[in-house]
């Protein structure tokens, strides 16, 4: 039996909202209802887009009664308590990362959720990217044999601005929360976090005491060790790659060329482009993806959607990690 589309209210049209909300227009799945935005021009410039009711009022747009979901890509100090809000009126939520940047308000919302039965995703897009999930796939098919050592690489091509750096809640929680999520996505049974940090290049990182640049060294109950490695520039581009090593082998994923073509000559061999775009050009398939699942989710069907707690977990280990660098001490962590 043909189902109708998911009526989709989208608050928040900011970058990642924009992104979204073309997922929503091309997915024959999905339909966008509702958009709300305080910046109401934001609103509308979305709804001529690709159609829908614009809003100034989040509120109105979750006690419409014309919608079936609410995607909250608003900034994240609003998240908590448009989830509550969503929540309590019964409409599955898919909001983007981090829940809070204060584990607190984290913990206060949980038994609401967990007590409605109100399905609520959290936008780890990484985990719907086909490499990574391939390389989970044969992991769970003995390719590799146990993993021993992970190692995820996430560099972005800038730095971002410093009034960006004031809000984000550090690196940690801002870059780093996305890594940890699929560090857990590999290997679930983290008992304690070690972080290094440095400010080797950012003012803005300086300025705010944030850092540029980072090592995390996760460690599970089964003795596996997940290194995550960023840094807030890279000359190269967009550099997105993990590794996976076992006793009977080792899984790798690359970064996305932009271009197959390389040149050699008297200077160079094989020179090829840098690594293209920015997350989201990499992750475009990936947040589609993200969709298609989320929507599974609100219809009731099997569905691998980060969870509540899992958007718990990565906050967690992004606290443990802000403290381990801070003080120089491995910090130990109950998920």
């Amino acid at each position: 039996m043909t189902q109708n589309p998911v009526r989709f209210g989208l608050i928040g049209t900011g970058r990642i909202g924009q992104v979204h909300a073309a997922s929503i227009a091309v997915d024959p799945e999905a339909t966008l209802a509702w958009v709300a935005d305080p910046f109401v021009a934001g609103a509308e410039d979305i709804v001529k887009r690709f159609g829908g009711i614009a809003t100034a009022s989040p509120e109105e747009l979750i006690a419409s009664g014309e919608i079936d979901a609410v995607l909250i890509a608003s900034p994240t100090p609003t998240h908590v308590d448009l989830i509550a809000a969503s929540v309590k009126a019964g409409l599955p939520v898919l909001c983007e990362k981090p829940i809070d940047l204060d584990i607190s308000r984290v913990e206060a919302l949980r038994p609401l959720v967990q007590s409605s039965g109100v399905p609520v995703a959290l936008g780890f897009n990484r985990r719907f990217d086909s490499n990574f999930r391939e390389v989970r796939t044969r992991i769970e098919a003995g390719d590799i044999g146990d993993v021993e050592q992970l190692t995820i690489i996430s560099r972005d091509p800038v730095a971002p601005p410093a009034d960006y750096v004031k809000v984000s809640g550090g690196i940690f929680r801002d870059m780093t929360i996305h890594d940890f999520d699929l560090a857990r996505f590999f290997l679930e049974d983290i008992v304690s976090v070690s972080a290094t940090g440095t400010q080797t290049f950012d003012a803005g990182a300086r300025e705010h005491g944030d850092f540029d640049t980072a090592v995390t060294t996760l460690r599970t109950a089964s003795g596996a060790i997940a290194t995550i490695i960023n840094s807030r520039h890279s000359a190269m581009g967009y550099d997105q790659r993990i590794e996976a090593f076992g006793a009977k082998g080792m899984l790798q994923v690359a970064n996305a060329p932009i271009s197959l073509v390389s040149r050699s000559s008297a200077d160079a061999v094989d020179a090829k482009p840098a690594f293209g775009g920015f997350f989201l050009e990499r992750y475009a398939q990936a947040y589609a993806t993200e969709l298609a699942e989320f929507i599974k989710l609100v219809r009731g069907e099997a569905s691998t959607s980060p969870t509540f707690d899992d958007g718990r977990a990565a906050l967690v280990l992004a606290d443990a990690a802000q403290r381990s660098a801070t003080e120089g001490v491995v910090v130990s962590v109950a998920l």
